[in-house]
């Protein structure tokens, strides 16, 4: 049976750890570095670090904050944000990461998931998308959710995994920290459409939320979340004693925090 994940997410501004609501209205959380740290013992499966403004300041991710989180957490790191060329792939891994991120740098060149995917293999490439309905049509957004590139989200997830892409976030800007369930629709879709890793992001609530989208999708890998684990209203051990109780496989560990 395949271990289900659960991934906290670290969408980062300004240095500072920032959560919203269909991807406004950005409130200050905490330390990049302390919460890391804190998700690194308290059992997270793994770790997403998005810088999330440097696409639609079209800068380079800031690595000095990379380079201290990826040196306190012993869990695999994804890292995306300013993500626009295969040297920035390059840059990001030698700061510590283990997978890389890619979202608006694929929309302005669908290419970079290929050449990414031949350097680094497709293991190291994870293509994320932000999507949301318009007009009855799933669309890609670019530049962290701003702009409607007039893209259809499941023919576009399906050929970057053609391309190379080793793993799929799907971030549902429609149900982002509102905190009703994740975008089965949207979800299901995806999972029929691609072959690899698919990780559902946005809409976590409760631990029944987490439930119903493995019980309800066992396509889905993994379940990726921020404000709810930020402001500690789902604690990830007891997330995962009460998915074990629901005969959900997932890693137990021993927590240290």
């Amino acid at each position: 049976m395949i271990t289900k994940r659960i991934i906290p997410c670290l969408d980062v501004k300004d240095g500072r750890v920032v959560k919203g609501v269909n991807f406004l209205g950005l409130a200050d959380v905490s330390d990049p570095v302390k919460l890391a740290d804190y998700y690194s013992r308290s059992g997270a499966d793994e770790l997403v670090f998005y810088d999330i403004t440097a696409s639609a300041e079209n800068r380079r991710l800031f690595t000095d904050i990379l380079c201290r989180v990826a040196s306190t957490i012993f869990i695999p790191l994804t890292v995306g944000g300013g993500i626009n060329g295969v040297e920035d792939f390059d840059r990001v891994l030698k700061c510590g990461a283990d997978k890389v991120s890619v979202n608006t740098g694929a929309i302005r060149d669908p290419d970079l998931i290929r050449r990414a995917a031949i350097r680094y293999g497709s293991q190291c490439v994870v293509l994320s998308a932000d999507i949301k309905r318009v007009d009855g049509q799933f669309r890609v957004f670019g530049r962290g959710g701003r702009d409607d590139t007039g893209i259809e989200a499941i023919s576009w997830l399906r050929r970057g995994v053609e391309n190379g892409a080793g793993e799929i976030v799907v971030n549902s800007i429609d149900t982002d920290g509102v905190k009703k369930g994740f975008d089965l629709e949207l979800l299901a879709a995806v999972c029929d459409a691609v072959n690899v890793p698919v990780i559902a992001s946005g809409g976590a609530g409760s631990k029944e939320d987490f439930i119903k989208l493995f019980q309800t999708l066992p396509g889905v890998d993994a379940g990726l979340a921020a404000s709810v684990f930020h402001f500690g209203q789902i604690a990830i051990p007891d997330l995962k004693q009460t998915l074990w109780e629901h005969n959900i496989n997932v890693r137990r560990t021993g927590v240290t925090v």
